[in-house]
């Protein structure tokens, strides 16, 4: 498709948190007792997510440009590939979610939905179809017991 693989995804969530931030002009912030404390939990697992599939990527001394997933080397499955196929992914999903309830911008949490669409569509499934042709059944076996996001 014309977006596989055009726009990096932290670049993606960027925009996605600025439209999440751009939604606390159209309603109200809802605050609530320990809004921080709860964006704060979320944020950190969402770096949690991400710098673990990120480490490892290095550990199996394979690529970790989302742009050209046919330079994969290793067919990631341990650690948190185990308990996802895409960690970053995940990770940058709930670093929205926390953006949305740092600021109380509900509206926002909609804008989720649409960026895990974006990325599945766009960035996830071409990663799909090159660890496929890649790594075909070992890849079959993962993909049969290791869920796309959670």
């Amino acid at each position: 498709m014309f977006l596989d693989h055009k726009i990096p995804p932290p670049l993606v969530t960027l925009a996605f948190i600025g439209l999440i931030y751009g939604t606390t002009n159209y309603a109200a912030a809802d605050v609530f007792p320990y809004q921080n404390l709860i964006a704060l939990g979320v944020l950190l697992i969402g770096l949690g997510f991400m710098f673990s599939g990120v480490r490892e990527f290095k550990k199996l001394q394979t690529t970790v440009n989302p742009l050209d997933p046919a330079a994969a080397t290793t067919l990631a499955t341990s650690g948190v590939f185990g308990l996802t196929r895409n960690p970053m992914y995940l990770g940058m999903s709930f670093i929205l979610l926390a953006t949305c309830i740092y600021h109380g911008a509900w509206l926002g949490l909609p804008l989720i939905i649409l960026f895990m669409a974006y990325i599945t569509m766009f960035q996830i499934r071409p990663e799909e179809k090159a660890m496929q042709d890649l790594f075909g059944d070992a890849y079959e076996d993962y993909k049969a017991n290791v869920r796309r996001w959670i």
